[in-house]
């Protein structure tokens, strides 16, 4: 994603003036729309966001990668599973509430969504614990 790359909307020639979306803008919306989706235990980020996320500070477009091209938009989703829940379901649930979150809030349709699942989430050892104590 380059530095200065600003998405254009143009809304007739009404003369109110033009719109412009940032790609930060689409990478939170699209990071939301994701772990909005049943399934998704969470994102990937980086070292820095896991250390921004400590001190306070949610990163919602933290495991979402924007590109702005000619041909379109392409939006790349980093997230991890719970385990149990079938994979393909829950990516193309994944693909559908970004598709749909972007049309209603910016009237932009993606090219591609892809989805890249890249772990698990296991339940806490802790949790295990709790239910053989109550056994």
């Amino acid at each position: 994603m380059s530095e200065n790359q600003v998405l254009e909307m143009n809304q007739g020639n009404d003369g109110n003036g033009k719109v412009e979306i940032a790609p930060e803008v689409i990478e939170v919306i699209a990071g939301i729309a994701a772990s909005e989706v049943e399934g998704v235990a969470g994102m990937r980020g980086n070292f820095a966001t896991g250390v921004v996320e400590r001190l306070g500070k949610k990163n919602h477009g933290k495991g979402v990668k924007v590109d702005i091209s000619e041909t379109g938009i392409k939006v790349e989703v980093y997230c991890v599973v719970k385990f149990g829940v079938s994979i393909p379901t829950v990516a193309q649930k994944i693909q559908d509430n970004i598709r749909q979150t972007l049309l209603n809030m910016t009237a932009l349709e993606p090219e591609e969504v892809n989805i890249h699942v890249v772990g698990v989430q296991f339940e806490s050892q802790k949790q295990e614990q709790e239910v053989d104590q109550e056994i």
